[in-house]
């Protein structure tokens, strides 16, 4: 039994006592499992019944008259034959027996009981239900059995609760206050993205607008990486399946890949023969005959493009660079907008060094990602320290490496000045990294950027570089990714800003606009200065009163407006209105107006609070 947290079992028992709820009033619903979550809980029914808005309403009520009889929550133990007996007589069997055989023979099969409800179940939980005083149901979704797409698509009811009312109402306002940032929503409204169903999902199709965004973060990152010696360089989208068996990406991550592309010739001298697809894909895991990968990482062409030069130490560190787009095949029901997708692509480096470099490397690309978050506003995060489980088989390479790589990140880690935490088991299998946990504007944790030391893939690619000594050494393999990857990245910055982003990458910078037909050559002259200058600027020459085309460019969230009447064009002065920089608003002179454009988008000015 592993003992929970206060808030856990709080969590944990709300999730019994919805299941209560249901039962009183849905007795033919089958359950599945009900945990707590790190922000909430859920339980999994299988039902006829669609439940509704109001079906949550319901079953609140219900779980309140549950609480309300403060029942109490007891376990008791039972012994295999006798827990299948009582999960029969329940009549709950079955989910709940498939359950069962999850409990490994010798280990203590324990029930709780709280009411007429009875459930198998590890535990913890509070004593009585009336400990339960802040809770909530949120929203009802569709969840495979286990997980899987391939097994009933069961109704799972999601639901939070916290110790305290004030502490769920800050929880729903903040909920509330994202809904209104959903960066689905905002770029729809923007035009930031599209996602089409005959493209596929998970595929994102970058627009005019967001393209900017994008290509903004990417030259922005490139002078950074110019100033710190990257090479730039471009992989493929397919490699060859070998390529990914010799890295280990295609044993170890095979279920997240798309599957193999057979080469053409190898299907053609199979054509005649009786083959079935499973006698194909065999073929393909003996090597017998060729195929190709959609690439899952960039990190291999990079291990081959350091290996088709010789090396000395004088000419470490490599480092390469690229804006690798690679493909993961995520489940349908785990895409989510730009933040979880099919296709993505990093901001991927790779940096080949001897053991003596490491450290400075790490680091290097440590303040890297330290000032991409600076000149981006997002300096509230956290940094995890992910480690290998030395119980676990899921990791390559010596554990002498594994310790060398893990204490230069925990080396690098103490220099953040950040608190920082090590996950025992979370490693990639190549190698310890270090990822950083950002924290919005209203408080929600984001994973973006990452840095992971690997001394595996060098060793499975017999890389080399000839030492002082003459002699051939192996270098140290770092992978970096700042952003992590654009799309979700750019999903993050959307709800960060809500879609006001700063000057430098909101997608029209300026919009002008004249009052009347009349100062129109005027405001046409002011846009092609700004044009000049590189501004992305409009002009909206809608025959409207000027309140309702002030009321469009705050709608599109236009950094700033310039407001053009017969004395503006009369003086040579443009009046700014601004959503980024009130105390920047006036009149100003032509050049004095472009000369503080210009100024803003330098500087990389974040939005005034």
């Amino acid at each position: 039994m592993k003992d929970m947290s206060p808030l856990e079992e709080i969590r944990h028992s709300s999730a019994h006592i919805l299941a209560t709820a249901v039962l009183r009033l849905f007795p033919e619903a089958k359950l599945d499992i009900g945990p707590p979550t790190d922000t909430g809980f859920y339980y999994d029914f299988d039902i006829a019944h669609k439940f509704t808005a109001e079906d949550l309403e319901a079953i609140e009520v219900e779980m309140k008259k549950v609480i309300k009889e403060n029942q109490r929550f007891e376990r008791f133990e039972k012994t295999r034959e006798e827990a299948i007996e009582l999960i029969k007589e329940i009549g709950q069997d079955e989910y709940k027996l498939g359950r069962l055989e999850d409990i490994p023979e010798g280990d203590t099969i324990s029930f709780y009981r709280n009411g007429e409800f009875v459930d198998l179940c590890a535990g913890t939980h509070v004593n009585y239900s009336k400990k339960i005083k802040a809770f909530k149901l949120l929203s009802v979704a569709g969840a495979y059995h286990r997980g899987d797409e391939k097994n009933k698509q069961l109704q799972r009811i999601y639901g939070t609760a916290f110790a305290t009312k004030d502490e769920l109402q800050q929880y729903l306002d903040q909920q509330e206050e994202a809904r209104k940032r959903d960066h689905r929503k905002i770029g729809k409204d923007m035009q930031l993205f599209h996602i089409d169903e005959h493209v596929g999902q998970g595929l994102v199709l970058w627009t005019a607008k967001g393209s900017i965004i994008r290509n903004e973060l990417q030259n922005f990152i490139s002078e950074e990486l110019r100033k710190q010696g990257y090479d730039q360089v471009y992989t493929p989208h397919i490699g060859k399946l070998d390529l990914y068996k010799t890295s280990g990406h295609f044993p170890y991550y095979q279920e997240s890949q798309y599957p193999p592309v057979i080469d053409r010739q190898s299907l053609a001298d199979l054509v005649d023969e009786d083959k079935t697809c499973s006698d194909l894909t065999n073929l393909l895991d003996e090597g017998q005959i060729e195929g190709y990968l959609l690439k899952p990482m960039n990190c291999p062409m990079h291990i081959k493009l350091f290996d088709s030069q010789h090396h000395s130490y004088r000419d470490l560190p490599v480092r390469f660079a690229e804006f690798g787009t690679v493909y993961r095949w995520e489940q349908s029901g785990e895409l989510s907008g730009m933040t979880r997708v099919r296709g993505f692509t990093q901001d991927d480096a790779h940096l080949f060094c001897t053991d003596e470099q490491l450290q400075d490397e790490i680091n290097g690309c440590l303040g890297l990602v330290k000032t991409v978050f600076s000149v981006l506003g997002m300096e509230d995060y956290r940094v995890r320290v992910s480690l290998r489980d030395p119980n676990s088989d899921k990791y390559v390479g010596s554990p002498e490496n594994w310790d060398k790589a893990e204490a230069a990140l925990r080396v690098a880690a103490e220099t953040l000045g950040v608190p920082f935490s090590e996950e025992e088991g979370e490693a990639a299998f190549y190698g310890p990294k270090i990822d950083f946990v950002v924290k919005d504007v209203i408080g929600r944790e984001w994973q973006l950027g990452t840095v992971q030391v690997d001394y595996n893939l060098p060793e499975r690619f017999d890389l080399s570089y000839i030492g002082s000594d003459n002699k051939p050494h192996r270098p140290v393999m770092v992978h970096r990714a700042p952003f992590g990857s654009m799309e979700r990245f750019c999903g993050a910055l959307i709800e960060h800003f809500a879609g006001n982003f700063p000057m430098w990458l909101a997608p029209e910078q300026v919009r002008l606009l004249p009052i009347n037909d009349a100062v129109l050559p005027f405001a046409e002259e002011v846009a092609s200065k700004l044009k000049a200058a590189k501004v992305r600027v409009t002009i909206d020459g809608a025959s409207e009163k000027l309140g309702a085309k002030i009321r469009r460019a705050e709608l599109d969230k236009v950094p700033f407006v310039g407001v053009i009447g017969g004395r503006e064009a009369e003086e040579g002065n443009v009046t700014i209105r601004s959503r980024v920089a009130k105390s920047k608003e006036g009149t100003y002179p032509v050049a004095e107006y472009l000369d503080l454009i210009l100024g803003e988008i330098a500087n990389k000015t974040l939005p005034e609070a």
